[in-house]
């Protein structure tokens, strides 16, 4: 059933017309996936130039977690603005120093944290690394296939969700290694648990051939995969990571920049296996939408680095900061646990559909960060990646906005207030889009 808000061809003429100046001057390297302009939105609805109204599963990729324009959020950054709009990070201001007595008194790691403040996920991932070599003196790094970590030169060096994120830009930063992230719905080694397997591939291959650990700073690894295919990974991995680099002197990295601040249905991903990284990155949800990222460190690691040794501009601006305190009182006071709730609701609400649809292969996922695999045979598990393409377009002109990551995988990481009413409209929304893509032809993905 098509939204009924949605009355006219998409894209409307508004929302062509600004199309096409965007053309004459903007970057075309954005990978724009369907054409929708955007007007306005609150909570989980948004708007288009056209006035077409649109259920929002994208969410800025994740980034929109308080949803859109939250009256709180709202009222911190104004209240912000009114007071000064920028600073330097070469001097203080209270609410810097709030946020990371805040982040502090989450104890992600364990123990006391010190944070350092940047505006992205790329940024923060970059701070990560030049933490990580300056603390432990080492210059080799791991990473994982179907990690995203931004784009970067640091950061790219990791990143391997997609081979065109790293074509024409190589060479990146030296000394990266990556080993497969363990996927229990496409095994690459023998053996019932990928983790385990994964573990010993490290330890009994990569680093008796060919990486020294000794020389190794730090591994770096998404808790839960976002640009791979949201793939959840084996009970046991996390932990057997944590004490792999234990035993050898290297710091843990995990880059909870779009699984952090809630999304799972704990304040931290990692929460779910109880589990603390050295240095852990954040960003996207943090602040509900303004530009801000953040490095959390064992307060033991962060004190290795001098005056100077790293700093930036804009990390810590008051707008991002009062947006992130506001976000993360909402978060914790409210967010986390509906997450988990109407996740739970989602969840079982896609296993009804998987099935009665056999080209849906998994259903996975962890609170509203949800990955819906779509496969041309259930059996062999064969990618569908024209299929998931046709769904994402269908699901656009029927008034849902989603995003795929993986090979073709549908993902949902809607604002975490939507409440179960907005899931169960999101789903007829996706089954009417399901079974309009699997009538067009495989031609028809492009859908611009």
């Amino acid at each position: 059933m098509k939204n009924p808000h949605v009355k006219m061809a998409l894209p409307g003429p508004r929302a062509r017309a600004l199309i096409e100046r965007d053309a004459q001057v903007v970057s075309p390297s954005y990978p724009r996936d369907y054409p929708f302009v955007m007007s306005h939105g609150i909570g989980a609805e948004v708007w288009d130039v056209d006035g077409n109204r649109f259920l929002d599963f994208a969410a800025g990729i994740a980034v929109c977690s308080t949803g859109h324009s939250h009256p709180r959020v709202v009222g911190a950054v104004k209240d912000a603005a009114d007071r000064f709009l920028h600073i330097s990070s070469d001097f203080w201001h209270e609410g810097q120093v709030r946020l990371a007595e805040r982040i502090a008194s989450l104890a992600p790691l364990g123990e006391p944290v010190m944070s350092f403040f940047a505006q992205s996920g790329t940024e923060s991932v970059e701070a990560a690394l030049k933490l990580a070599r300056y603390a432990t003196g080492r210059s080799r790094f791991i990473g994982f296939l179907g990690g995203f970590h931004g784009r970067t030169m640091g950061s790219l060096s990791f990143t391997a969700s997609k081979y065109t994120q790293q074509k024409g830009f190589f060479p990146t930063m030296p000394g990266v290694t990556h080993v497969p992230y363990p996927n229990p719905y496409r095994p690459l080694f023998r053996g019932p648990d990928q983790g385990e397997a994964t573990l010993r591939y490290i330890e009994e291959t990569l680093f008796a051939s060919n990486v020294p650990p000794s020389e190794v700073a730090a591994i770096l690894v998404e808790p839960i995969q976002g640009e791979g295919g949201y793939v959840v990974p084996p009970d046991g991995f996390l932990a057997g990571l944590r004490t792999l680099c234990d035993r050898h002197g290297i710091l843990l990295i995990f880059d909870e920049v779009q699984s952090g601040v809630g999304r799972t249905g704990r304040m931290f991903a990692c929460e779910h296996w109880g589990v603390a990284p050295d240095i852990m990155t954040l960003a996207k949800g943090l602040g509900s939408g303004l530009p801000i990222g953040m490095v959390a460190a064992r307060k033991s690691v962060m004190q290795r680095w001098p005056r100077g040794a790293h700093g930036n501009t804009y990390g810590g601006n008051p707008l991002c900061c009062a947006a992130a305190l506001a976000t993360l009182e909402l978060v914790e006071t409210e967010y986390c646990a509906n997450a988990a709730r109407v996740g739970g609701h989602f969840m079982r609400r896609l296993h009804e559909l998987a099935a009665r649809h056999e080209v849906i292969g998994e259903v996975r996922g962890k609170g509203l960060m949800i990955g819906m695999e779509l496969v041309s045979d259930r059996e062999l598990r064969q990618p569908a990646k024209s299929l998931c393409d046709r769904v994402i377009t269908r699901a656009f002109h029927n008034g849902l906005l989603l995003l795929s990551c993986g090979q073709s995988t549908v993902r949902f990481m809607p604002p975490l207030m939507i409440g179960e009413s907005d899931v169960d409209e999101a789903v007829e929304i996706l089954e009417a889009s399901l079974i309009e893509a699997l009538a067009e032809p495989a031609s028809a993905a492009a859908g611009h």
